[in-house]
């Protein structure tokens, strides 16, 4: 409001000025020119103490609510930047991206490290600030979260070194690709029954010409060949109105009609694909893990406050356990706990004796980038071979590496500090899995991963039988994974109740800590996201 008071008495200040100075003109004398400059410059520089508080008041307080979207506390905001950790220096980063006034808007996986608060909100702000003006920058996006990438209203799929535009979201690309290709699946399935049957009727026409010396059958059968082998393909255009040669295929071309090309994948971008290692034998039942009113607190003084109270949970073969919270609430204490690199202060945890634990930490690429830059000169599959010992020889090794997606010379001759975040997610993997183990244990997997993998992952750990627990801010990752639902519609999955016993007995809980306690949401992922959607509205209403 004060803003806008002080713009409106600049306004009328220079229209006065304007006004009282348009006598000024070519007779005009030095004397008088210099006047009336010097006037100028005094009024720009009152000007400038008018527009410069209010403008700077107005911009602090909008950086104030980007900031406290973003997670920042009062206490983090006075902290200088230098002194924040990887991950705050991101958002702060992002929240100087958010604070400009630009023409266009580009973010690269901005969710990277946020908590779904941080992207619930960051969603929301897009979609009624930054989209919700004609005046607004455009928003390019670049993410692997698909339900936060949903804001968009168009896409550019970069694809087998092309660009491809849809009008869209995600899901309706997907199932606009799915319906083509069923479309063009039984288009070519009819087209290949008549060219068979053409075929035959052609070759019976050369048979019985040559038997009989008919030289126009002969020559009737070879001008149908050549209409079949020039004309065959597509029968409708790219609008899909009926094709037309002169108008739907311009240039030079070997025949009259563009073949039937349909697509290898069944629309979802997935051309990576994973093979989990089956698990070892148990050799007997039992629990995994089992945690009885777990308390834990840093420190032992009895005045600390815990930051885990009273948390009991079980892991049996196979199950599928989802960690939900905000941060602080204590998910990292719990994973720590649940691989051994903490204790608990009281309460009991026991393990199975023959768990073999596989454990993917948040922090992992930075760890492998210290290795990387220790040794300049390791590559993935000498990291591996150390770590195997005899245990795998190199072709094992090489086709699990390949499995993850490091194939040949990427893996023997790239140094693993050249790597992307995702091929050393890929590493980790790796290292994680050559082992076989019961149970994995992931916090934040698919940080560094493109949509592609993160796609194929989610689908290899549905079908796995050992037992996962994941913490992830991805919500589409945690309900495939977790909940089994469908990649298109997030319905149950039509095959879970058809599988054998085992997958029968297969838990999928989902869990929500909030102040160091542990809840079961029987709403799963979309109760803790309608409570986290509360909360960002209230914080947005401020």
């Amino acid at each position: 409001m004060q803003a806008r008071k002080a713009l409106k008495a600049m306004e009328k200040r220079v229209a006065e000025f304007q006004e009282q100075h348009e006598h000024i003109n070519e007779d005009t004398s030095p004397e008088t020119l210099a006047k009336e400059t010097n006037d100028a410059a005094d009024l720009l520089a009152d000007l400038q103490l008018h527009v410069e508080p209010s403008k700077l008041a107005e911009t602090e307080s909008k950086a104030k609510k980007i900031l406290t979207g973003l997670g920042f506390t009062e206490s983090r905001m006075a902290q200088s930047v230098s002194s924040l950790s990887g991950g705050w220096k991101m958002r702060t980063a992002l929240a100087t991206a958010l604070l400009q006034e630009t023409d266009i808007l580009i973010l690269d996986e901005p969710t990277n490290f946020l908590d779904l608060l941080g992207i619930i909100w960051l969603q929301r702000y897009l979609t009624a600030t930054v989209a919700g003006s004609a005046d607004a920058p455009t928003l390019i996006l670049v993410s692997h979260d698909r339900d936060f990438i949903s804001l968009c209203t168009d896409l550019l799929i970069l694809k087998d070194k092309g660009l491809e535009y849809f009008h869209g979201d995600l899901r309706t690309y997907s199932s606009s690709r799915a319906e083509k290709k069923a479309y063009l699946t039984k288009m070519q399935e009819a087209q290949d029954k008549q060219r068979a049957h053409m075929q035959q009727t052609i070759q019976r026409s050369l048979r019985e010409g040559k038997a009989r010396d008919d030289q126009n059958r002969v020559r009737q059968a070879k001008s149908r060949q050549k209409k079949l082998d020039d004309r065959m393909g597509l029968q409708v255009s790219a609008r899909g109105g009926r094709f037309k040669l002169n108008r739907d295929l311009v240039g030079y071309h070997l025949s009259s009609r563009a073949g039937i090309d349909v697509p290898q994948d069944d629309g979802d971008l997935k051309p990576v694909s994973f093979a989990l290692p089956e698990p070892s034998d148990l050799r007997f039942p039992g629990a995994l893990i089992s945690l009885e009113k777990v308390t834990f607190r840093y420190g032992r003084g009895v005045k600390t406050p815990p930051v885990l109270r009273d948390v009991t949970l079980s892991l049996s073969m196979g199950d599928r356990i989802g960690i939900l919270g905000l941060n602080g609430s204590g998910k990292s204490t719990l994973i720590k706990l649940l691989v051994e690199e903490t204790m608990p202060t009281s309460g009991t945890m026991t393990k199975h004796p023959r768990l073999k634990l596989g454990y993917y930490s948040q922090h992992a690429v930075e760890a492998l980038q210290q290795i990387g830059v220790a040794d300049p000169e390791l590559a993935a599959l000498g990291l591996l071979t150390r770590e195997v010992g005899s245990q795998l020889d190199e072709g094992e090794i090489r086709g699990m590496l390949a499995m993850l997606g490091l194939p040949g010379r990427i893996a023997s001759d790239v140094p693993v500090r050249k790597l992307s975040g995702g091929q050393l997610v890929r590493l980790e993997l790796a290292r994680i899995l050559w082992q076989r183990p019961h149970c994995l244990v992931l916090d934040e997997a698919t940080t560094h991963l493109d949509y592609e993998t993160v796609a194929a992952l989610r689908q290899a750990l549905r079908d796995w039988e050992g037992t996962v627990v994941i913490v992830s801010h991805d919500r589409w990752f945690m309900r495939g994974v977790v909940e089994g639902l469908d990649d298109d519609d997030d319905s149950e999955d039509e095959d879970e109740g058809e599988g054998d016993a085992t997958d029968l007995q297969k838990r999928r809980l989902v869990y929500r800590l909030r102040a160091g306690q542990m809840a079961l949401l029987q709403g799963g992922v979309q109760e803790f996201e309608d409570g986290v959607e509360r909360k960002v509205r209230k914080m947005m209403d401020l």
